[in-house]
C-alpha cells in the first residue's frame, strides 16, 4: 500500500510541475506573439519548406486568377511571403500561400477580408488569445497539411492483433515477475524491447500520416477553445465549425492518445505518457479507426480547416499593414477600359524606398540605363495590382485599377533540363501572355527588356510587334527596355517614360524618379571614362551615337 501511495504522490508532483510550467510557458509564449505583431517575422525557409506551403493552393487554383510560377518568381513574391508570414501554424502559413497565389475578383470576399484585418488590428487582447490558440496547433515544416489529410485514404487496411499481442505479452511478463523474480525481469526487459521495436518499426511507416493526425486532433481541440473564448466577432465562423465537431466525437474522445507529446510544447506529462504508447501501442491502435472516420468527414474536416487558415491569414497580414511605412486600400474597378492611377508607390522589400506615381489608361514603355530603377517601377506596381486583389492592401497614399489577371516576363533563364536557350524560354513566356487575353477580365502585364535573347535588329523588330500585340483588347502591358528605338516604332500605343542619372565627379548618381517621354542621357558612353578608357574611344562612340540619331543610319567604321 505505502508503494502506491508513493507512485500516486509522485504522479500528482509532477503534474504540479507541469502545470507550472505550461502556465509559465505561456506566458512567455504571450508576451513574444504581442511584440511579433507588426514587425518582421522570424523564421527559417528551405525550399522543401516552400514545397510543403502548396498543398492548399495547388488544390484550390483556378486558371483565372492564378499567380503563375513565372509571375511568383519574377516579381520575388516568395520574400513577399516571408514578411507576411506572422501565422501561427501549419494551417495558417497554408493557407495565407495560397491567399497570395490567387487574385479575387469581387469587391465583397475583399471586403471580408479587410473587416477580418482591422478586426485583429483594433482588438490586440482578442488577437493574442486567437494566436495562442493557434501557437497551441504549431507548424509542420516541409509537411502539407492539406495534402496529407487529403491522401489519408490511400492508406492501406492494417490488423491490429500484433499490437493486442504485445499487450498481452507485457502483462504475462509482469504476472512472471509476481511469481518468479529472476525469470520475470529478464521476461519484462525482453518485451519491452520487443513492444519499443514493433512500435516504431510500425510508426516509421505511417509517421507523416501520424503527424498529421495528432495536428488535426490539435486542429478539432482549437475549436472547442474558440468557442470557449466566445469572442462575438468571431462567433459566425466559430459557429459553422460547432455545427460539424459533433461528427468527430471519437477523434476527440481518443485524442489524448495520439496528440500528447505531439504538441512540441516540452510538456513533462506528455514526455511520460509518450513511454506509455512505446509499451501498449494506444496511438497506433486508435489510428486505424480515427482515420477512417477521418476520411469519411473530409468535407467537413476541409471546412474546418478553411475557416481556421482564412482567419490566421488574415491576422498575418494584418500584421503585414502595420509592419508598413504606410499603405492604402485599394479601389478596384470592374468592367472598364484598363487604366491604372498610383500616389506614392513603393516596394515593400526595400529598406529606403523611393516613391512614385504613376496615372496612365495607355500602355507604358520605361527606358533608362542600368540601375536606374526600371524594372524596380514595374515591379512595384506588379506586386501592388496583387496585394490588392489579394489582402486588399496597397504599399502606396492611393492605388486605383482594374480587377487585373497579373503576368510578367522578367527573371526569366535558360532551362537546361528542357535544353531550351533563353530566347525560347523568352518567347513562350511572352506567348502565354497574349494566349490570355480576352474580354472578360482585363490584363496588367510587366515585360522587362523584351527579347533580349536575341540579335538588336530582330529583337526591335519582334519586340514591336508582340508590343504592339500587347496594346490591344483588354490589356495594359508596361515594359522596361533599352532600346530607345521602340519609344518611337510604339509612341502610338505607349506613353514613354524614364528613369534618369547624372555623372558626377566620377560618379553615378540615381535619383530614381519617374520621369514623363523617353529617355535621353547617353551616360553609358561616359561610364566608359570613370573607368580608365581613352578619351579618344569615347569621342569616336559619342559622335557616332549622334550622327545615328541625326540620320538613322550607322556610319561603316
Amino acid at each position: 500500500m505505502k508503494y502506491i501511495i508513493c507512485v500516486v504522490a509522485i504522479i500528482i508532483f509532477l503534474i504540479i510541475i507541469s502545470k507550472k510550467e505550461e502556465k509559465r510557458r505561456m506566458l512567455v509564449w504571450r508576451e513574444r506573439i504581442r511584440n511579433a505583431f507588426g514587425e518582421v517575422p522570424e523564421q527559417e525557409y528551405t525550399s522543401e519548406y516552400f514545397k510543403g506551403l502548396q498543398g492548399y493552393y495547388q488544390y484550390k487554383k483556378v486558371t483565372k486568377g492564378d499567380v503563375d510560377d513565372i509571375t511568383f518568381n519574377d516579381l520575388d513574391l516568395k520574400n513577399i511571403y516571408m514578411l507576411l508570414n506572422n501565422t501561427e501554424s501549419s494551417v495558417g502559413e497554408e493557407y495565407l500561400y495560397y491567399v497570395l497565389r490567387q487574385l479575387r475578383f469581387d469587391k465583397e470576399e475583399l471586403l471580408e477580408r479587410d473587416k477580418v484585418m482591422e478586426y485583429f488590428t483594433q482588438h490586440e487582447e482578442e488577437r493574442i488569445k486567437f494566436q495562442l490558440i493557434m501557437s497551441r496547433l504549431g507548424k509542420l515544416p516541409n509537411l502539407s497539411v492539406f495534402t496529407f489529410m487529403n491522401r489519408m485514404k490511400e492508406l492501406k487496411a492494417y490488423g491490429l492483433g500484433q499490437h493486442y499481442f504485445c499487450i498481452g505479452s507485457l502483462l504475462v511478463a509482469f504476472g512472471i515477475l509476481a511469481v518468479e523474480p529472476k525469470i520475470g525481469i529478464l521476461a519484462v526487459c525482453l518485451t519491452i524491447g520487443n513492444n519499443i521495436y514493433q512500435y516504431y518499426k510500425r510508426k516509421g511507416t505511417v509517421s507523416d500520416y501520424f503527424k498529421i493526425l495528432a495536428f488535426i486532433v490539435r486542429l478539432l481541440r482549437s475549436v472547442d477553445e474558440l468557442e470557449k473564448q466566445d469572442d462575438p466577432f468571431l462567433r459566425p465562423y466559430v459557429e459553422k465549425m460547432i455545427k460539424v465537431k459533433q461528427d468527430f466525437r471519437y477523434v476527440k474522445k481518443n485524442a489524448k492518445w495520439i496528440s500528447c507529446g505531439s504538441s512540441m510544447n516540452g510538456s513533462l506529462l506528455d514526455s511520460i505518457l509518450d513511454y506509455e504508447r512505446m509499451l501498449f501501442h494506444t496511438d497506433l491502435i486508435k489510428f486505424s479507426r480515427m482515420v477512417k472516420l477521418l476520411n469519411e468527414k473530409n468535407d467537413e474536416l476541409v471546412m474546418i480547416y478553411e475557416t481556421i487558415g482564412f482567419l490566421e491569414s488574415m491576422l498575418a497580414a494584418a500584421s503585414f499593414r502595420q509592419l508598413l511605412d504606410f499603405y492604402s486600400k485599394p479601389d478596384l474597378v470592374p468592367g472598364v477600359k484598363p487604366f491604372i492611377e498610383a500616389t506614392d508607390l513603393y516596394h515593400p522589400l526595400l529598406d529606403e524606398p523611393v516613391t512614385n506615381s504613376i496615372k496612365e489608361k495607355q500602355n507604358i514603355l520605361v527606358t533608362g540605363s542600368n540601375a536606374s530603377g526600371k524594372s524596380t517601377f514595374i515591379k512595384t506596381v506588379a506586386i501592388n495590382a496583387i496585394l490588392s486583389q489579394t489582402i486588399y492592401t496597397s504599399t502606396s497614399h492611393g492605388y486605383r485599377g482594374n480587377y487585373y489577371r497579373v503576368f510578367t516576363s522578367m527573371a526569366l533563364r535558360d532551362d537546361i533540363f528542357n535544353n531550351e536557350s533563353y530566347y525560347i524560354v523568352e518567347i513562350k513566356s511572352l506567348k502565354r501572355i497574349l494566349d490570355a487575353v480576352d474580354e472578360e477580365t482585363p490584363i496588367l502585364c510587366f515585360v522587362d527588356e523584351v527579347l533580349r535573347g536575341t540579335n538588336t535588329l530582330e529583337r526591335i523588330a519582334a519586340s514591336a510587334q508582340i508590343l504592339r500585340s500587347l496594346s490591344k483588347g483588354y490589356v495594359l502591358c508596361m515594359a522596361a527596355t533599352h532600346d530607345i528605338e521602340l519609344t518611337y516604332i510604339l509612341e502610338r500605343y505607349y506613353s514613354n517614360y524614364h528613369f534618369q542619372e547624372e555623372v558626377v565627379d566620377n560618379d553615378v548618381l540615381f535619383d530614381y524618379r519617374l520621369c514623363n517621354g523617353r529617355a535621353q542621357s547617353r551616360n553609358a558612353i561616359k561610364l566608359l571614362g570613370m573607368i580608365g578608357y581613352k578619351q579618344e574611344i569615347i569621342d569616336q562612340a559619342t559622335k557616332a551615337a549622334n550622327d545615328f540619331l541625326n540620320t538613322g543610319t550607322w556610319e561603316t567604321i
